[in-house]
């Protein structure tokens, strides 16, 4: 495959998401990811296509690319995948941890998912409902043994305030790193998360505004997306990553979607340096 030309990813990007596949092996009732069928009948990118695409990515700020999902692991190419990449790169990984750590130690030199960040790069989602508390707890012990740096979170749903929080104390007094992550969304009838603009998500109407994203989203085909809802929803690609004529804009785009927002592009987090205030997107109504 010929090279394509370089994409130069603006310095104020806080991320690259990179989503291997948007299936998962588990199936959790509060997932926010809203998998209703985009995957069907097409066919996910080879790893020499996801090497081709990313490689194009120049970056002067060190930004990780993040392989997530779904669960990224699953893909039948996943290995071939990290592998490929090119060495300059920092990766993380999201991850349930559904595969066998010596398999994934045989496979990945620990040295490759490995940098100095306030976090881990390996960062296991915890899910009481669809995850056995101590299988976690060992394959995270196991990969740690290997050499990797691994934290594990777990989403505070208000159903499962008890149970996540036993984890914690389970996880930290093995020595391993775990933090609470926010539950967005609905719950019976109250909106939970912090967000920077009112009305944004599950408002009663729809509104037209202006958007600029401060990330790169990528899709398992590829396309480039400006938010979250429009990846999910498989709406509006602003590129593809194997198109030879895409380029980065760093632009405020018109969008009618306003106050049907994915709670991820709005709420209000931790940067990559874990400084709290950011959120993934800026509007203007």
């Amino acid at each position: 495959m010929s090279k394509l030309p370089d994409i130069h990813v603006p310095d104020h990007y806080n991320y690259v998401g990179v989503f291997l596949t948007l299936s998962c092996n588990i199936s959790c009732s509060y997932c926010i990811n809203h998998l209703v069928g985009l995957q069907k009948g097409r066919k996910l990118l080879t790893a020499e296509e996801w090497a081709k695409g990313l490689s194009r990515l120049k970056m002067t700020n060190k930004v990780p690319l993040t392989l997530q999902g779904g669960e990224p692991t699953i893909h039948k190419h996943f290995y071939e995948i990290v592998n490929s990449l090119p060495a300059e790169f920092d990766i993380d990984l999201l991850t349930n941890i559904q595969f066998s750590p010596e398999t994934f130690a045989q496979k990945i030199d620990k040295n490759r998912i490995n940098r100095q960040a306030p976090y881990a790069p390996i960062r296991v989602s915890y899910h009481p409902e669809t995850m056995d508390l101590r299988d976690t707890l060992n394959k995270v012990v196991e990969l740690k043994a290997y050499g990797f740096n691994v934290g594990v979170y777990g989403v505070r749903h208000p159903s499962q305030i008890k149970e996540v929080e036993e984890a914690k104390e389970l996880f930290a007094s093995n020595g391993i790193d775990f933090r609470f992550k926010d539950f967005l969304g609905m719950h019976d009838n109250q909106l939970y998360g912090e967000y920077k603009y009112p009305g944004a998500v599950f408002g009663q109407e729809k509104r037209s505004c202006l958007c600029k994203t401060s990330e790169l989203l990528i899709d398992p085909f590829g396309k480039v997306f400006r938010c979250h809802h429009d990846l999910y929803n498989n709406k509006n690609p602003v590129g593809d990553l194997l198109d030879p004529d895409y380029q980065i804009e760093d632009i405020f785009r018109p969008c009618d979607y306003f106050g049907n927002c994915n709670p991820c592009d709005v709420k209000v987090k931790n940067n990559r340096f874990q400084q709290f205030g950011h959120t993934s997107v800026e509007i203007r109504l």
